[in-house]
């Protein structure tokens, strides 16, 4: 295909320029970007971002041209490129792991050494001994073996007490078996196995004379380490092209009686004494747990800049946009802003509240894991073997963080659902360009995907938050003083049962929060009337508690959001116009949710008939109303390098058309090919003309 020829190259987009709009929108707002930014980052993290983002875009295995056009097996074959390159360059400029960490965010997509680098070095840190530490952690460190996590089955995901792969002790030699015995053992969705790991992390069942003693961690070496080949008794492979997250290489993985050494099994808090044949636990397991719920709440942390993306692409190509006239406009008027509607408000702006309201409690959620590690340490009374293995475990081996791994799990269900499909509505309010590859949203939005089922499916986690706010019932049902805010919100439900309450959610921040706090005692009490008393089976009640976490969740949010913006105010981080605009997204989002969940509020009576209509049709309105003129800046914010965010329609100088249109016609390698149309020839393409990219 000939180049794009001269006189199309001088065409411009019709009406306004895109970069006259967006400058035009910013001129509309006082937000003081820069000091929102650092609110938001800090200025080390801003400056570290730049500057690792500026490195990278000068390496040429990070060039993005081609990350929309290429294929499966060539964005898996770039992606390993840039994982080399990234520990490279690592090594070369002495990173730190919070630099590290940000450069891998930076490129934005999933690597082959994603599970090396999180999971298998956490757990080989974590589980296993000083031994085991000083013969795989350290290889494993420079990436002298490349391993990964082997949990999921095709059979069994979530209920991990499920699996089906075994490890069965021998006596005789002082082994373990490691077994598939059926093909639902099979290990499934094992990122970073398919193709690049020689080392798993394979969790089984321990079986020791016949009995089971749970799923348990094993490092297995599966792939010979100068050929990369499977060793004898393994079959692995890559599961093959999934909905996103194509450039890692998620696995299978089976085994048929293989044999590992002692050693093998993580022995840090669970151990076969090789002298007794006996099986034995030692340490604080609560500490495996722990590991869990600082992943989960990461995942909490991470919401708000992942919605944050597709936010600001959204935000901007709708302030570019134009389509149609307003039919109260005067005869004559150019067409509308797509911003300027209040049905494409209603979709973005309550997003943008979102954004900061996730990424307030995030950091709180971090704040909370933070306080919790100290006190995990300290010995505990309960006898561990207590440990039931069903959903509603009313003696928790892991009492001292049982409100911290409720809250993990409700926040993590809740933030990655408004993260994910607030997504898709991104994508949708961009109209058609938004199913372009070129929009940036499509591809974030598969990738991320996978988190909404990951590190607990967000629906049965619900399942794990029910159960600790039952038990927090019983315990005020009990008369037990309340030990934290959890408690403390149900006792107070409890003292006003009968005298009702009066919250003015539209006049009244402290209201507003008060009223999400007593439809979750009330929600609460309710689900422990249908179990305790009416004696309900489990499984009738899931819709309700999927509602409770729901409820659970969004309290939180609201609360620690109100919260981080009264200590923002008082310590004079920004001006008061900026904090006035901020309380304004936080009433937003909590409006917004309160007259979407109306019937809750309006049966838990935390809310009247007339405070409901209110929030929809007078108090939302009128936020977006004050909102709109700052939107552009508020997204501008987040701080996104159009590198990072690799859209047309989210550019930050506007130039949506012509960007898109360069891609499609200059970037394009389909565009080299001249077909051959006919059917009644064998031929299918002409020529292939070689790219000069």
């Amino acid at each position: 295909m000939p180049q794009t020829p001269d006189w199309v190259k001088q065409l411009k987009p019709s009406g306004a320029q895109g970069h006259e709009l967006l400058a035009k929108e910013r001129a509309g707002s006082n937000i003081p970007v820069q000091k929102l930014e650092e609110l938001l980052h800090t200025k080390e993290v801003i400056q570290r971002r730049n500057k690792i983002t500026e490195l990278l875009k000068s390496e040429p295995v990070f060039d993005k041209s081609q990350n929309y056009f290429m294929g499966r097996t060539d964005r898996f074959e770039r992606a390993l490129a840039r994982e080399k390159k990234l520990r490279l360059l690592k090594k070369k400029h002495n990173w730190s792991y919070d630099e590290f960490r940000a450069a891998t965010e930076l490129v934005g997509e999933p690597g082959p050494y994603g599970l090396h680098d999180s999971m298998f070095k956490v757990t080989l840190a974590g589980q296993g001994t000083e031994e085991q530490q000083q013969k795989w952690l350290t290889k494993a460190e420079n990436y002298e073996i490349i391993g990964c996590y082997a949990q999921t089955e095709l059979g069994h995901g979530s209920n991990v007490r499920g699996l089906e792969t075994t490890a069965t002790w021998n006596e005789d030699d002082k082994t373990f078996t490691i077994h598939s015995p059926h093909l639902t053992a099979s290990k499934w969705w094992i990122g970073s196995l398919g193709r690049t790991a020689n080392h798993a992390v394979v969790m089984a069942q321990l079986i020791i004379k016949g009995k089971s003693y749970g799923p348990t961690p094993f490092v297995v070496q599966v792939r010979d380490m100068k050929t990369h080949e499977p060793l004898p008794n393994i079959h692995v492979g890559d599961i093959g092209p999934k909905f996103g997250y194509n450039t890692m290489d998620n696995g299978f993985l089976l085994f048929n009686n293989v044999k590992v050494p002692h050693i093998s099994m993580l022995a840090k808090y669970q151990y076969v004494d090789p002298n007794t044949n006996k099986f034995g636990r030692r340490g604080s397991p609560a500490l495996v747990y722990g590991t869990l719920t600082w992943v989960r709440s990461t995942i909490v942390m991470q919401a708000g800049s992942v919605l944050a993306r597709g936010v600001t692409i959204a935000t901007r190509y709708a302030a570019v946009r134009r389509q149609f006239q307003d039919r109260d406009a005067r005869a004559g008027e150019a067409e509308t802003p797509v911003l300027n509607y209040t049905m494409v408000q209603i979709r973005l702006l309550p997003l943008i509240a979102a954004t900061f309201a996730l990424h307030f409690t995030g950091k709180s959620m971090m704040d909370m894991y933070q306080a919790n590690q100290a006190k995990i340490t300290q010995p505990r009374n309960k006898d561990e073997s207590k440990r039931g293995a069903g959903p509603e475990e009313l003696e928790s081996g892991s009492d001292l963080m049982a409100d911290l791994h409720a809250s993990s799990c409700a926040l993590k269900s809740l933030s990655s659902t408004i993260a994910g499909e607030g997504l898709e509505v991104c994508r949708r309010a961009c109209g058609g360009h938004g199913y372009s590859s070129f929009s940036g949203i499509g591809t974030w939005y598969a990738d991320y995907l996978p988190t909404l089922t990951w590190e607990g499916d967000n629906y049965m986690l619900t399942q794990q938050v029910a159960r600790y706010l039952l038990k927090s019932a019983r315990s005020v049902l009990n008369g037990e003083r309340p030990t934290n805010d959890t408690t403390k919100i149900l006792s107070e439900f409890q003292s006003r049962r009968e005298i009702g309450c009066a919250f003015d959610v539209i006049g009244s921040d402290k209201d507003l929060v008060d009223a999400f706090a007593w439809r979750v005692a009330f929600l609460t009490f309710e689900a422990h009337k249908h179990r305790d008393i009416e004696k309900k089976p489990w499984n009738d009640l899931l819709v309700d508690f999927y509602r409770l976490s729901k409820a659970h969740a969004q309290w939180m949010i609201v609360k620690n959001n109100l919260s981080a913006l009264q200590a923002i105010a008082n310590g004079n981080q920004v001006n008061n116009d900026t904090v006035e605009v901020l309380m304004k997204l936080f009433r937003l989002f909590a409006l917004h949710t309160l007259e979407q969940e109306g019937s809750e509020f309006y049966a838990s009576g935390a809310c009247a008939k007339h405070q409901i209509m209110l929030a929809r049709t007078s108090a939302v309105m009128k936020l977006l109303k004050d909102i709109r003129p700052h939107a552009v800046r508020l997204v501008d914010a987040w701080g996104f390098d159009d590198w990072v965010l690799d859209s047309s329609l989210g550019r930050a100088d506007g130039k949506v058309y012509e960007d898109m249109f360069h891609r499609a016609s200059e970037l394009n390698p389909l565009n080299n090919i001249t077909v051959d149309p006919y059917p009644q020839n064998d031929v299918l393409f002409k020529r292939i003309e070689k790219s000069k990219l």
